[in-house]
């Protein structure tokens, strides 16, 4: 099975001053092509520092980060930005679709950076809110979504440039409970479909979704148990 995360003792540490704080202290973890795992961890684990690290939002002190076997660990802010936009796609608890521009202009935009022409663009992010089952609200603006609908978007917007991996931060937690199972069985059909997914939770119901929960704390991996 083809791997891709391979991170091989990552550190990470923040300075306050001259006093370092060491957040990450020797993270190993192996992710293979389609898996559907969880990121857990309580409040201050690090569960966030590492998963800026995976998605390219932030670098490690020490260690190495192989995604996708393009080593991270050595990139610079340019090289970490087109590694982000082709291999990861996000989606965040708050949406982060842009409020001006409609359904499937959000959709399209990560295709803008990748150089796609407008005609292109507007083909395949329809096609994407297709998948997502929400075709029929594409020229509508974010305000005029609700929250699930919303996620949708955002989903559909991670998936269009077929990334390597989909990287979910608390993705219901803006979600009442039924629009939460609705999003879930979204992300069930997305990994069944051939995509790697990685959840950041703290619910422990939606971690049991998925096929692999790894537990942080105090920087270091706690558990990481398989189904």
């Amino acid at each position: 099975m083809k791997e891709v995360i391979a991170l091989h003792d990552i550190t990470k540490s923040y300075f306050l001053g001259k006093q370092e704080l060491p957040v990450l202290k020797g993270i190993n973890l192996r992710v293979s092509s389609n898996e559907y795992l969880a990121l857990m961890g309580p409040s201050g684990s690090g569960k966030s520092t590492l998963m800026n690290i995976i998605g390219c939002l932030d670098t490690a002190s020490s260690g190495q980060y192989i995604l996708n076997n393009k080593d991270v660990s050595q990139m610079d802010d340019d090289e970490l930005a087109a590694a982000r936009n082709a291999e990861i796609g996000f989606v965040f608890q708050q949406f982060n679709l842009m409020p001006r521009l409609s359904a499937w202009e959000n959709v399209a935009v990560p295709l803008i950076y990748a150089g796609v022409s407008l005609k292109e663009r507007e083909e395949r992010a329809w096609a994407m809110l297709e998948k997502v089952g929400l075709q029929e609200r594409g020229k509508h603006l974010p305000n005029e979504l609700s929250g699930g609908q919303s996620q949708r978007v955002a989903i559909a917007r991670a998936l269009i440039n077929n990334p390597s991996l989909i990287l979910a931060d608390e993705p219901t937690g803006n979600l009442d409970s039924k629009t939460s199972v609705e999003i879930m069985d979204l992300f069930s059909s997305i990994h069944q479909n051939g995509n790697t997914v990685m959840l950041v939770t703290h619910e422990d119901d939606i971690a049991h979704c998925t096929h692999r929960i790894v537990r942080i704390r105090d920087g270091i991996v706690e558990s990481d148990v398989r189904k």
